[in-house]
């Protein structure tokens, strides 16, 4: 989506494109003893925003160069997640149930055995891997081989009462892993701080780092006290670790307008017209099909096509110009059809296997109902008009920012409400636009309130920010991340990005490579025309568990709307885009043949399913990068030519053991893509042509 008031837009490589990023809240001053005197505050050096951000719980998190936070580097560890397998419901009469039919999902039991208790390894066969059997914090799991953890949740409480100060509370709890809820609550008492509940501090910094809007930090309201019965008391009390399905992890996302499926008669798309695209992304194997906004779309300043500011009379507007008089964020746009035609829809891809995902964004047209009746959830001018959205030098002019410290309590509510009202017409995941932009507190108690009585609720963020920001994002809820992928093109790019995603940020961050956005067409898309789109597919699609494309992505559409942008040119988020997905097949020019064979590759291959067991083998040129995934008795090995322009030959160095094989040995690899069959050994020749042999992806026998 388009970046918001006060959004940064950074691609990770310390280019931001606006200081979108909060600055360190204010500490307050420590008590100096005599032979300590005060220092004069420091003024913010220009150098200031690269600095370590702060995370949720005011510890540094640092791009992941620092890890997750955990005791052993005498920080606080968020609670591992847990993945429970997919599994089906069936009702008496055999049929298929979706999760939380019939109702809402009822609170989970608690008592479940404590998560691993290393923060950030990685689990092996054999190696105490857990199995969930339920859904949710506490969910029930079984423990192989490790010792289950005991009392240990009530030990570094032991020590903060027993006054031995935060190393030896941190050194109690060394020995498992320890939720946050239980030593957040013991920090005051060990800084001998008798004041307010020990969950303010942390939830006060957080608010205060992920709040920042016109260059003004705002106060934000205290949050709710501390519920006594969240505060361990006994040694009976154990941590829970928190459990989510599968496809929090791993799946294929598809992206597409409903309103440009439309028919000859009528070009507006409806959800019945659209619904005949499903049985295509369906065949494709995609397992998600996310929509854009669907809701009524604002007149007031509309945008006409390429983002003009002179609309004329046909022009449809920007979707995630939210809200007219037809309705707000619990309604669908009329051109679209009625709630019981997108409830038709949600259970035609149910159908086909498929899973709707919906965007929730939190902005507001200026003929959105909320504008009227809630004035004080947006920001004021001097003059009493309300501030619309900027990003210098661009200008929203038909999106109203909202406020949040005026009514934080108020925007929960209706947020819930909100998100509740479209889970109970079967949407089970949701892609947020620009969470960064939104206090961190706020969204820590709207996912945690959803994922108490529906865990198997996803949320994907869409952040595209300081690093710091997004992996904060995900240690306080988000089940997954929009990352860098896009602008990471080079062997050494691709390699330094992977091994920091799934190293120790793969213990609370989960990543969704998508190959393109709407918004973000890369210029290794638009100048390396059909090979480059292959070679992207191929990357996205074996790197992540999960991946996603935007419609069009299959017809290689790479066509900018200036030189050195990444707007597309006639972008469908201002306009129609009717595709003719049929004839682009006859005639060859679709990459769905492709696209299929990667989706059916992943399925019947587990190792492709998990992202820690990833490892890179070495090549003897820089356009040629070569990795592999192993779980259990499967493994899968990829060697990609990078250049989309010229054939690439290279020389190929296993590393052995990570395979689980000896130096010596000799391996069979069947070619999944071409079906050809090869003798390797450790090292080996490869030559990759664009547009013909772009990428091996061998099964190792």
């Amino acid at each position: 989506m388009r970046p918001a008031a006060g959004e940064s837009r950074d691609r990770g490589d310390g280019a931001d494109l606006r200081d979108g990023v909060s600055r360190r809240p204010r500490r307050h001053r420590r008590q100096r003893g005599p032979q300590e005197p005060g220092r004069r505050p420091r003024a913010l050096d220009a150098d200031a925003r690269a600095r370590p951000r702060h995370g949720p719980l005011g510890r540094r998190c640092d791009a992941g160069r620092h890890g997750p936070l955990d005791l052993h580097r005498g920080g606080l560890e968020r609670p591992h997640r847990h993945l429970a397998p997919a599994r089906r419901r069936e009702d008496p009469g055999g049929h298929r149930r979706r999760p939380g039919a019939g109702g809402r999902r009822p609170a989970p039991r608690t008592g479940g055995r404590p998560g691993p208790a290393r923060p950030g390894a990685h689990p092996a066969a054999g190696s105490g891997e857990e199995t969930a059997r339920r859904l949710g914090p506490g969910g029930r799991t079984v423990r192989r081989g490790a010792d289950a953890g005991g009392d240990r949740a009530a030990r570094p409480a032991a020590a903060a009462r027993a006054g031995h100060g935060l190393r030896a509370a941190a050194a109690a709890g060394r020995a498992g892993a320890c939720p946050v809820r239980v030593l957040v609550r013991v920090l005051p008492a060990v800084r001998g701080d008798p004041r307010a509940p020990a969950r303010d501090v942390p939830h006060r910094r957080a608010a205060a780092a992920g709040h920042r809007e016109d260059g003004l930090r705002r106060r934000l309201p205290p949050p709710d006290p501390p519920d006594r019965h969240d505060v361990p008391q006994g040694p009976q009390q154990h941590p829970r670790p928190l459990v989510e399905r599968e496809r929090a992890l791993y799946g294929s996302w598809y992206e597409f307008f409903p309103r440009s499926e439309g028919t000859p008669e009528r070009p507006h798309g409806t959800f019945r017209t659209a619904a005949r695209r499903l049985p295509a992304i369906a065949k494709m194997g995609f397992d998600v099909v996310y929509l854009p906004p669907i809701h009524p779309i604002g007149t007031t300043f509309r945008k006409g096509r390429n983002n003009t500011l002179d609309p004329g009379p046909d022009d449809v507007g920007v979707p995630w110009a939210i809200g007219s008089p037809e309705g707000g964020h619990d309604a669908v746009h009329p051109d679209l059809g009625t709630l019981e035609d997108f409830a038709w829809f949600v259970e035609r891809a149910r159908g086909l296997g498929l899973e709707i995902a919906l965007d929730f964004a939190l902005q507001c047209s200026p003929d959105h109902p909320w504008v009227h009746k809630h004035s004080e959830w947006f920001h004021h001018r001097p003059d009493g008009t309300i501030a619309y959205a900027e990003n210098p030098p661009k200008k929203y002019q038909d999106i109203y920012p909202l406020a949040f410290d005026s009514d934080m309590k108020g925007l929960v509510a209706e947020t819930l409400r909100v998100l509740r009202h479209w889970m109970s017409y079967g949407v089970r995941i949701f892609r947020v636009d620009n969470p960064h932009t939104k206090p961190i507190v706020f969204w820590e108690r709207v996912i945690a309130d959803i994922n108490r009585t529906d865990p198997d609720v996803i949320f994907l963020a869409e952040a595209f920010t300081r690093p710091a920001m997004m992996h904060t994002l995900a240690q306080i809820g988000f089940q997954q991340s929009y990352t860098y992928f896009t602008w990471r093109n080079t062997k050494e790019e691709l390699t330094d990005y992977l091994t920091e995603l799934s190293g120790e940020a793969a213990s609370y961050m989960r990543p969704n490579f998508f190959a393109n956005t709407p918004d973000i067409l890369h210029a290794y898309l638009q100048h390396g025309g059909r090979p480059a789109f292959e070679v992207r597919a191929v990357l996205a699609a074996t790197l992540s568990p999960t991946w996603g494309l935007y419609s069009g992505y299959e017809l290689c559409e790479n066509t900018p709307l200036r030189e050195g942008g990444e707007e597309y040119l006639d972008s469908e988020k201002y306009q129609l885009k009717p595709r003719d997905w049929e004839a682009a097949e006859r005639e060859g020019r679709s990459l769905a043949p492709l696209i299929t064979r990667l989706n059916e590759i992943r399925r019947a291959n587990p190792a492709l399913h998990r992202l820690r067991n990833l490892r890179f083998h070495g090549t003897d040129n820089p356009s040629v990068i070569a990795y592999s995934k192993r779980t259990g008795s499967n493994t899968v090995l990829v060697v990609v030519n990078l250049d989309p322009h010229h054939t690439q030959e290279a020389t190929v160095s296993l590393d052995m053991p990570q395979l689980g094989l000896d130096d010596g040995a000799t391996l069979s690899v069947r070619d999944e893509l071409t079906g050809e069959t090869y003798a390797w050994s450790r090292t080996n020749y490869v030559r990759l042509e664009p547009g013909r042999t772009p990428a091996h992806v061998f099964h190792v026998r």
